[in-house]
């Protein structure tokens, strides 16, 4: 039965750099598979070489740790570069693409035909082509194992973070797409596929048939599936639930209607500094350096591929990451003010702490740079976080208990039901500047390798 669930905690942030809802193409001559993107597995085993030539859906590695699951290229082209680390870690694949994309070729089928496919095919076609890794698993957030069965299947249908895209724009025209993927969805679960809009359904998702249309409200993290698995179905202990995004099941619904592996995606480009914002067609690990060139009104400037709060600092020769469908530029955040946090100010702020102009105006649209406007300090116990996060968890004492490698108590306060972004409001309001969010990753990879 469908739920209404209303959240109250959370905390709407008002970033000025909406894009507009204009698509231009993007050519970019080389893109990247960075395999850093997939959190959980680190053995890497290379199926091409520098030189080679790829189709769009040529596996270029998989996981040692996760044979079954190849990682493919999203365009066709020469294999120009593999980036290595230190101690050799495998950190980007660079694809130089051809004008015209070619496409390995992959069974096809029909709407009505997708019912009759076994869990094995379908599992074993998305598992070669490069969609499977939008498959992710809960708990621990990682890509999930073909070889398990989960629960219940997540899709949320909106983005509460700041200057998210516009579902609207994002999947213009793929109406069939989703509904084929939503289709093929419903045959890896033994449960509920559960697909959870804020208010009025977007078009995209009104054909979707067969699975649970859950409403969710409330400020941000509503929008993130963690907080709408917590409220809708908690995760608890040997359960397992597999969440996709909108764009990993249009995805899926492409490679079987059409037989391709189609890494064609929009991405917005947001934030205070881009002199328009606006939306751009491109290819999965489009260079952010073809992205901005000639689009920013300054020069010193923090990118970050994804939303502020989550998102990854990347630099202008870097690639847009694979789960990222926007890129956000803003002012970089090493002018620093004497006396600044005692000083009037109406700079954004949940709480009353830098004054009542500050508080009051945290409903108009800011500019808000990399500052973290503070030190770290001692780790002290406010009550601020508990109010920007809308789970049945106690934040503090979880950060406490991986700090302290305290398996139990991990256990104990949730740390099976979470991931990074859940606590990225979390690390914005914290008043001791502790990066909340690698704490948790810390304490699910202690979890996951125990």
């Amino acid at each position: 039965m469908s739920k209404s669930i209303n959240l109250r905690k959370g905390f709407d942030i008002k970033v000025s750099g909406q894009a507009k809802p204009e698509v231009v193409e993007l050519a970019s001559e080389t893109l990247a598979v960075k395999p850093t993107d997939f959190v959980g597995y680190g053995k890497p085993k290379m199926l091409v070489k520098e030189g080679d030539k790829v189709k769009a859906g040529t596996p270029l590695y998989y996981d040692k740790s996760l044979e079954a699951v190849k990682y493919t290229s999203p365009v066709s082209g020469e294999v120009v570069e593999v980036k290595r680390g230190a101690k050799r870690r495998l950190l980007e694949i660079k694809v130089l693409a051809d004008k015209e994309v070619e496409y390995e070729s992959f069974n096809k089928y029909s709407l009505p035909e997708l019912s009759r496919l076994s869990e094995e095919e379908i599992k074993s076609q998305m598992a070669n082509s490069g969609v499977w890794p939008h498959i992710i698993q809960r708990p621990y957030a990682v890509v999930a194992n073909p070889a398990h069965t989960p629960k219940a299947i997540f899709v949320s249908g909106f983005d509460t973070a700041p200057l998210a895209p516009d579902f609207e724009v994002l999947f213009a025209g793929e109406e069939a797409n989703f509904e084929a993927g939503m289709e093929v969805l419903k045959k890896l679960t033994s449960g509920k596929v559960h697909l959870n809009v804020n208010g009025q359904t977007p078009k995209v998702f009104a054909q979707a048939k067969g699975v649970e249309v859950n409403s969710v409200s409330g400020p941000h993290p509503a929008g993130n599936v963690g907080v709408q698995i917590h409220n809708i179905d908690p995760i608890g202990k040997g359960d397992l639930v597999w969440t996709v995004s909108p764009y990993g099941v249009v995805q899926i619904g492409k490679l079987f209607l059409e037989g391709k592996y189609d890494a064609s995606r929009i991405v917005a480009l947001t934030g205070s500094e881009v002199a328009e914002p606006k939306y751009y067609k491109t290819y999965n690990g489009a260079s952010i350096d073809k992205l901005i060139d000639g689009k920013l009104s300054s020069k010193n400037v923090r990118i970050v591929s994804g939303n502020i709060l989550s998102g990854e600092k990347v630099a202008k020769d870097s690639y847009v990451g694979f789960y990222d469908n926007q890129v956000t530029v803003i002012p970089e955040g090493d002018n620093y003010k004497f006396f600044g946090s005692f000083a009037p100010t109406s700079r954004l702020s949940f709480g009353r702490s830098l004054g009542l102009l500050s508080f009051l105006n945290r409903g108009k649209e800011h500019v808000l740079d990399s500052n973290i406007n503070g030190e770290h300090r001692a780790f002290v116990q406010t009550g601020v976080m508990e109010q920007v996060l809308p789970m049945d968890i106690y934040p503090v004492y979880l950060l406490k208990a991986i700090l302290a490698e305290d398996f139990e108590e991990m256990e104990a306060l949730g740390i099976y039901e979470v991931a990074e972004e859940d606590f990225a409001l979390c690390e914005f309001v914290d008043v001791s500047k502790h990066e909340v969010q690698s704490i948790i990753r810390r304490g699910i990879d202690l979890m996951l390798n125990s």
